[in-house]
């Protein structure tokens, strides 16, 4: 396929890498991992293969072959040579036709299977773009050629679409630690009652809160760097909790209050800035 138009980002994305960690290099991987996955099965791919992750959409590709696609995650527009089509369904999509996907009407992040999968090469394992660590493949740019594997096996057609509307507002679970012996015992009491909004700043590295800061105790310090993992809720000095994603870094100097289940963070993926966040501490 040739990008037409590369929207505000869109990135190749899979499973991510896993189990390098220990080689300092994090997950990636698309950021709505049950909105990937469906694509895929839309379309008659394995799970893990490649997709495009289209942040506020706006993408626009033109077939070089006859191929089928199918878009899901955040509800857009979809238009095959400006014809609208369905939108969470397999689409057929004729050799030198666009295929173009609008603005979300809610939610983030958009995302654009192709029969046989986007054929980049792998980096460790993985063909994700991961924009912290300059892994894989760069954001997608106007006039880029991608490679489409092979078809590899029939599509799969749902009615209805089983999937979640994106978030009007993020409930996270919460377990406390590493670090949280480094803040007051106001700021936990915050935590159970504050509420923060998602900051625009946000990105695939983290979701950035706004709202109440987390006070630390006085007289700890700094600490040396330390790994980080996903979901933890890093607190900076401005005690603004960042929730890290999947480009998060692999290390970080700053306290980590406590980790939100990675269940929980596909919705996080989806949060447009402004969206309401309150914490709940996990029961485990």
């Amino acid at each position: 396929m040739e990008v037409v138009r590369p929207g505000p980002l869109t990135t190749v994305q899979d499973g991510g890498r896993v189990g390098v960690a220990a080689l300092g290099v994090p997950r990636a991987g698309a950021l709505d991992p049950d909105a990937r996955g469906l694509a895929n099965r839309l379309v008659g791919n394995t799970p893990d293969a490649a997709v495009l992750e289209a942040t506020l959409g706006g993408v626009a590709l033109r077939a070089l072959e006859p191929l089928l696609a199918a878009v899901v995650g955040a509800p857009a527009p979809v238009r095959v040579d400006g014809r609208a089509v369905a939108w969470g369904a397999p689409v057929p999509v004729p050799a030198g036709a666009v295929l173009a996907v609008g603005a979300p009407t809610s939610g983030l992040r958009c995302y654009l299977a192709v029969a046989g999968g986007f054929a980049v090469p792998p980096v460790l394992g993985s063909r994700s773009a991961d924009l912290l660590a300059g892994l894989g493949p760069p954001p997608l740019a106007a006039g880029q050629l991608l490679p489409v594997g092979p078809p590899t096996g029939p599509p799969c057609w749902i009615d209805p679409l089983p999937l979640p509307a994106p978030p009007r507002e993020l409930l996270l679970r919460l377990d406390l630690g590493p670090r949280a012996d480094w803040f007051t015992p106001a700021a936990l009491r915050t935590l159970d009652a504050g509420r923060w909004t998602v900051s625009s700043a946000s990105n695939r590295v983290g979701l950035r809160l706004v709202g109440p800061a987390l006070e630390r105790l006085p007289g700890r310090g700094e600490l040396p760097s330390e790994g980080m993992v996903l979901g933890a809720v890093q607190v900076p000095p401005d005690g603004l909790p960042v929730v890290f994603l999947a480009d998060h870094p692999t290390t970080g100097g700053y306290p980590v209050l406590g980790v939100v289940p990675a269940a929980d963070l596909t919705a996080a993926g989806q949060a447009v800035p402004g969206t309401p966040v309150r914490f709940t501490r996990s029961m485990r």
